[in-house]
């Protein structure tokens, strides 16, 4: 059973292998066990389901909450050849039963659903007549009110599944869920007892970074931020639709290649901005928060939020679409306190309950924006995980933090929680600690404690921070039953018998911050290139090109240029350092670029950073070795992707990177078995003629051919490898 579900992984996903708990949880459902998943983003949860859905009889019932990505699933589904629907309000009546016969006659595998047209009592009847495989019921955070994406349609789920087939596996999957939501979430679908497989929720490559909001200013950090990641994909977050609609305007003036989406447009609107982000034709989106869940697009390299979001979940959840491909994500944040104070009185009509509940997640998210602790420790805390060290990579760890001895503040809180029975939560526990003799605090007799008042010297914002802190060094929970109430750990009970001595950040002060913030921006973004040294080395490639009659990519790529415009290599050795050139290429075309460069530094006195240009290739140079030699020795190169237990995509990109630096490699015993020497010449005229190389403009270009993708790639090492090494 095992062996075969690694094959349908390889021949339908084209995985060699599962991720993270993957396989436990595939097992798990074709076991017909019910099961939950808490995944973050970018880690495959879609797959957890899918699989088990093509090699399951019947057809799987996918619930998801948004109508605009199920297009978007099932078109990929369909790409892999699998026989996917879905059933939403956007298919006519003779769609929806072209849709339902297919279902019924056992050739669909997946059904993806909205919970609205589940709950509708025809589609009860049809799916009651069909042989249904499981239910999965994606984004699961939406059934519960303390989720941060709360839908009541969620609420009604598990009652219709009970009407259709009552003995149906289900999966429910999520890629956000603190301990209280995670409980809400099995009791709603009477799941206490499905078998949970819990991811951590650390996103190592992604650097997260708070910046503080200032009119006008933020715009100008805005632009030069996304300018510095010049032709990179990237989404921006906004809340309200004008708010979209004017950052959009402001980053096309600026010659940046964006588009705004939100729910106010048109459908096809929509749909074309979507797919033009993933076919790369828009470097950037500037969105509600309607966009991004479930888009499949793993090389976002930043996530921005101009504005503050409402909860750390739906923050977590959005920062997560950006680096999903394992490589670098930056998540910048701006934020004002007079944002959080706004989206509070947005929620001044919503019942008191909920009221209550929103006010708690804004709290959490203005005390995760002000923290002067590693963001990614606060982070894992909010969802129930703990960090001992910090992590190096966020801005908080990279800047100078000024700290204070925190014992005796420790302490006090610790008592603070202990003398009030671990009953409130923490507006009451700063309220006893400052001494504050409130109605509430006087009904319980709390201004009798012996800890009442013994912090009055600090304002209530630095015992909200140490309370914070507390908690982040595991001394302190949050009960699961009554949210918002704080109990002591072992961890925090050990401490009140034997304390030592305990090092607490300061928190931000962004109002004070303002200034010198602004001047760190300048340093912090990185800076853009040298655009008059770029266009020198571009008109001197130029020259170089016609000269060997070659097309200008052949020579050096434009991030190469780029590189170089920031760097400025004057030696030998330091061009051979950027990315993409490698001692081949300086060999063959560096003595022109370096006298331009060295003459552009001295007549302009740049001091040059040659420390910058060195880059650690550690592990990645031994797989790129070991692919020289097997390409030496004419190994097939499937059989390379194979050994190296990596994909043929993955593969074609390492050997890309090695032909970029200068390496030559023959790949004609690899070419001649997949293509005959009539297509060949084809694809020599073009790309001796194109303006690019870049393989989608190929595509385009070639299209009555019928290339493949990857027999254009596997060409274009061929081509590069030859003219340019």
């Amino acid at each position: 059973m095992e062996e075969n579900i690694k094959a349908d992984l390889k021949k339908i996903f084209g995985f060699s292998k599962f991720r993270g708990n993957q396989e436990p949880i595939v097992d798990n459902l074709l076991n017909q066990r019910n099961t939950f998943v808490i995944m973050p983003t970018g880690a495959g949860k879609s797959l957890c389901y899918q699989l088990p859905a093509v090699v399951k009889e019947g057809t799987a019932i996918v619930i998801s909450p948004l109508i605009a990505l199920m297009k978007n699933q099932v078109d990929q589904l369909k790409a892999l050849g699998i026989n996917a629907h879905f059933l939403n309000s956007t298919l006519n009546k003779s769609e929806a039963n072209r849709v339902k016969s297919e279902v019924l006659q056992k050739k669909t595998k997946l059904l993806y659903v909205a919970p609205e047209s589940l709950t509708k009592e025809e589609n009860v009847e049809f799916l009651k007549s069909a042989k249904l495989s499981f239910v999965a019921i994606d984004e699961a955070h939406c059934i519960s009110e303390w989720g941060h994406d709360f839908r009541p349609e969620y609420r009604r789920i598990k009652s219709i599944i009970a009407q259709i087939a009552p003995d149906l596996p289900i999966i429910a999957l999520t890629a956000t869920a603190t301990p209280k939501v995670q409980q809400d979430i099995q009791r709603n679908l009477q799941m206490e007892e499905a078998d949970l497989f819990k991811s951590s929720f650390n996103r190592t490559n992604l650097f997260y970074e708070v910046r503080p909001k200032v009119k006008n200013d933020s715009k100008k950090h805005l632009i030069k931020f996304i300018k510095g990641h010049k032709g990179k994909s990237g989404i921006i977050y906004c809340l309200s639709r004008k708010k979209v609609e004017e950052i959009a305007q402001l980053l096309q003036v600026n010659q940046i290649n964006a588009a705004p989406y939100h729910a106010g447009l048109e459908s096809a609107v929509r749909i074309k901005t979507q797919d033009d982000f993933l076919n790369e034709e828009l470097d950037v989106i500037v969105a509600t928060i309607a966009f991004g869940m479930g888009i499949d697009k793993p090389d976002v390299r930043y996530v921005i939020h101009y504005d503050v979001p409402k909860s750390l979940e739906g923050y977590y959840q959005e920062t997560g679409r950006a680096g999903r491909d394992g490589l670098e994500g930056h998540c910048l944040m701006f934020y004002r306190y007079e944002d959080i104070i706004k989206l509070d009185k947005f929620n001044k009509d919503k019942p008191v309950t909920e009221r209550e509940n929103a006010k708690l997640l804004l709290q959490e998210m203005a005390a995760y924006a002000e923290t002067g602790v590693c963001r990614r420790k606060f982070i894992l805390n909010y969802f129930g995980e703990t960090m001992d060290e910090d992590c190096g990579f966020c801005d908080n760890c990279k800047r100078e933090r000024e700290t204070f001895e925190g014992m005796e503040k420790v302490l006090t809180v610790l008592q603070a929680v202990k003398e009030t029975n671990q009953r409130f939560g923490l507006a009451h526990l700063v309220q006893v600690i400052t001494g504050e003799s409130s109605d509430y605090v006087q009904s319980y007799a709390h201004d009798q404690l012996p800890v009442f008042g013994k912090g009055k010297d600090d304002p209530e914002k630095v015992w909200v921070g140490v309370i914070r802190q507390v908690m982040i060094l595991n001394m302190l929970e949050k009960d699961i039953e009554s949210y918002g109430v704080l109990k002591l750990t072992p961890k925090g009970l050990e401490y009140l018998d034997a304390p030592y001595e305990i090092e607490l950040h300061k928190d931000h002060d962004f109002e004070a911050e303002v200034e010198t913030e602004q001047a760190e921006v300048e340093v912090s973004t990185g800076v853009a290139y040298d655009e008059k040294l770029f266009e020198l080395l571009k008109a001197e490639r130029k020259k170089v090109a016609r000269s060997k009659g070659l097309p200008p990519y052949v020579i050096f790529q434009d991030p190469s240029l780029e590189e170089m415009a920031t760097v400025y290599p004057t030696t030998r050795e330091e061009l051979a350092q950027i990315n993409g050139v490698g001692m081949g290429k300086v060999a063959k075309f560096g003595s022109p670029f370096l006298k331009l460069i060295a003459n552009y530094v001295e007549e302009n006195e740049i001091e040059t950073a040659s420390d910058v240009v060195v880059k650690s290739s550690g592990t990645r140079s031994k797989v790129k070795i070991s692919i020289i030699q097997q390409i030496d020795r004419k190994i097939d190169l499937d059989e390379v992707a194979e050994n190296l237990n990596i994909s043929m995509s993955e593969l074609l990109h390492e050997i890309e990177q090695i032909i970029y630096s200068g390496t030559k490699l023959n790949i004609d015993y690899y070419i001649e078995h997949i293509m005959d020497e009539d297509r060949e010449d084809i694809l020599h005229d073009y790309f001796m003629n194109a303006s690019s190389d870049q393989i989608k403009e190929a595509l385009n270009e070639l299209e009555d051919e019928d290339f493949a993708e990857d027999e254009l790639r596997v060409y274009r090492i061929k081509f590069i490898s030859e003219h340019a090494n």
